[in-house]
């Protein structure tokens, strides 16, 4: 027992002259030292030493094409955040904005020039024309409606804008081109509605028709913009279209006498008779929705034959719409017959027109049994066709007639 106390003090006396003193530190080895060192540096060491990995490993982990889908893919994500920024704050498209008014007058925007009938260049230009123009976004909608009857009643119920910025920006070069000249400015009246067609301001467009007015009354152009813009009912866009038709035919007759002095009296003679005929089909649209049907199919049935060339306004179209609510599906049909081309369809309204007459020929006596059980008959089958084809052409369609 006593041998074992004096070895446990011995033990202890050995460990108390182990124990540093406070405030002393024992001399650090070298792993210490080391591990120490590389604390010191922080994280700026593991940095390099990553960096140095990911280079020795660049070519077989295929880092250059991944950094550059992923710098690809920050930038998308930028500029997607960026676009909905600005639609959100200014209710436009930026990326719409800059390409509309900047790279489309650039790259050559639609312009042509409609040949009146019976001119000698009218051969020439017409062809081209057409194709030019049926590019436009506007005019290959015949049923565009009224801005100041019609969509501005949809603002002032729902709240919305039922123009976009694209359908505004393309409206105002279409104006240009087809109810400006170079003669303009030997018209003061002419000159003022140049500026109007340009203003993206309806209140500035309206002040300007009025300007017009002022300094010319029989200023055609100044009453197609007001009824246009200005009148807020199809009784009251009549009133004012049957205006600009006085004047317009005072302009055409005039300028049918000069067509022959110079080039700029013969361009001259296609505003005018753009003028015209636009006037025509708008006063056709109004009869029509007031419910004056066959007054609307006699006046686009006189504008087809007096004025063939000038099919970009796709009067034909308007025509369909006045005989499909007259029923008079015969007269449809001849109108299709003409117009509606298999190999190219031209519009959704010919598309679905000719579908409609096709499946109404046989929907009375089909019979879902009788069709499983004997197949498709020769018109049944064209009846679907024709379905397929217009839903091709432009699937929206069903959606909005929903």
């Amino acid at each position: 027992m006593a041998d074992a106390g004096c070895l446990g003090e011995a033990g202890t006396a050995a460990a108390s002259h182990l124990t540093p003193t406070s405030g002393l530190s024992p001399p650090l080895g070298w792993r210490e030292r080391l591990r120490a060192g590389l604390a010191g540096t922080g994280a700026s060491l593991w940095v390099v030493a990553g960096l140095g990995l990911l280079y020795a490993l660049r070519v077989p982990l295929r880092l250059c094409e991944n950094l550059a889908a992923g710098t690809s893919s920050l930038i998308s994500g930028l500029i997607f955040i960026f676009e909905w920024w600005y639609f959100h704050k200014h209710g436009t498209s930026f990326i719409e904005q800059v390409s509309v008014s900047h790279l489309r007058p650039l790259m050559g925007g639609t312009e042509s020039s409609i040949s009146e009938p019976g001119s000698p260049s009218s051969n020439r230009e017409s062809e081209p024309s057409r194709q030019n123009l049926s590019e436009c976004k506007v005019w290959r909608n015949p049923l565009n409606l009224f801005r100041g009857a019609e969509y501005r009643r949809y603002t002032w119920v729902t709240g919305k804008e039922p123009l976009t910025y694209y359908d505004m920006n393309l409206s105002a070069q279409d104006h240009q081109t087809f109810f400006t000249c170079d003669t303009d400015i030997l018209r003061p009246s002419d000159t003022v509605m140049q500026k109007a067609w340009r203003e993206r301001n309806p209140p500035a467009r309206i002040k300007a028709a009025y300007q017009a007015l002022e300094l010319n009354n029989d200023c055609a152009t100044a009453y197609v913009l007001l009824a246009e813009e200005e009148a807020t009912t199809i009784a009251d866009a009549e009133r004012l279209f049957k205006q600009a038709l006085k004047a317009g035919e005072t302009m055409y007759r005039r300028s049918q006498q000069c067509q022959h002095q110079s080039p700029q009296h013969e361009a001259q003679l296609r505003r005018d008779a753009n003028v015209l005929v636009y006037t025509k089909r708008r006063l056709a649209m109004c009869a029509r929705k007031l419910g004056r049907l066959r007054e609307a199919v006699k006046i686009m049935r006189d504008l087809i034959k007096e004025f063939p060339p000038l099919t970009m306004l796709n009067i034909h179209e308007n025509l369909l719409e006045s005989l499909l609510e007259l029923q008079a599906y015969a007269d449809v049909q001849a109108v299709l017959a003409k117009y509606d081309d298999i190999s190219l369809p031209k519009s959704a309204a010919i598309c679905y027109t000719a579908a409609l007459l096709k499946t109404r020929t046989v929907s009375d006596k089909f019979s879902p049994e009788t069709a499983s059980r004997r197949g498709l008959s020769t018109a049944e089958i064209n009846a679907v066709e024709a379905i397929h084809r217009a839903v091709e052409f432009n699937p929206h369609v069903p959606k909005l007639l929903e």
